[in-house]
């Protein structure tokens, strides 16, 4: 897993997951605001809003993901 820098151009979505440099944790995104230049996201249970650069993005190889390929096979007949 690799964090980069969130630049200029690039948007945090809210329900991602995004790395907090200061308390060196992964946290929610639940807010992205560039106008005033904060995120909101949940750490530890609690709110935590910090500025954007504050934060980081995270990179992860195909083999690093989770879940299910294909989806739910429940409406098949």
């Amino acid at each position: 897993m690799e964090f980069y820098e969130i630049g200029e151009d690039g948007v945090a979505y809210p329900g991602e997951y995004v790395f907090h440099v200061p308390s060196r944790s992964v946290v929610l995104c639940g807010a992205f605001n560039r106008k005033e230049d904060m995120i909101r996201a949940m750490a530890n249970g609690r709110m935590l809003v910090d500025k954007i650069k504050n934060f980081q993005k995270i990179k992860a190889a195909p083999k690093e993901w989770r879940g299910k390929r294909g989806g739910c096979t429940g409406c098949r007949k």
